[in-house]
């Protein structure tokens, strides 16, 4: 398995990890009364203002973690030039990512024309931002694997 690979496989666990996580725990905190906000859009608000954080912090950590156990286990380094491959890999990665979103986020907007609740919209928008993640990271994996 090459670096990228194994970069893209520790990504995708740390995304699926960072979000169950901290979504349970929120969702603990929720059932124990510890958010006290009348107001709901306060509620989603603060969920994913807290989440954008903690996730890059939790993800910079991880990454270094992964790159000092792969270097002391493999004795190679990280690459330090990314060539064409790579770019054209992380362009089309991007590109699928960034229309699952907006999928999402399209079909996110559906609730609230049907009057449904604002927790409907938050849980698909979300959900939307967590599946295009993991479509970007999939991609990569699938492009390195077979090649573009």
């Amino acid at each position: 398995m090459s670096f990228q690979e194994k970069r893209n496989l520790v990504s995708l666990l740390s995304t699926l990890l960072i979000f169950t996580m901290y979504s349970l725990y929120v969702f603990h905190k929720y059932q124990e009364g510890s958010f006290h906000t009348s107001n709901e859009y306060r509620f989603w608000g603060a969920f994913i203002l807290i989440l954008i954080p903690v996730s890059i912090i939790a993800k910079v950590i991880i990454h270094i973690v992964f790159s000092i156990i792969n270097t002391i286990a493999t004795k190679e380094k990280e690459p330090l030039i990314t060539d064409e491959l790579d770019r054209l890999i992380y362009l089309k990665s991007t590109r699928n990512s960034h229309y699952v979103f907006i999928i999402g986020f399209l079909l996110s907007m559906i609730p609230l024309v049907m009057d449904q609740p604002p927790y409907v919209m938050f849980i698909l928008l979300i959900g939307s931002g967590l599946l295009s993640e993991l479509v970007g990271n999939i991609t990569q994996l699938y492009l390195y694997r077979r090649g573009i």
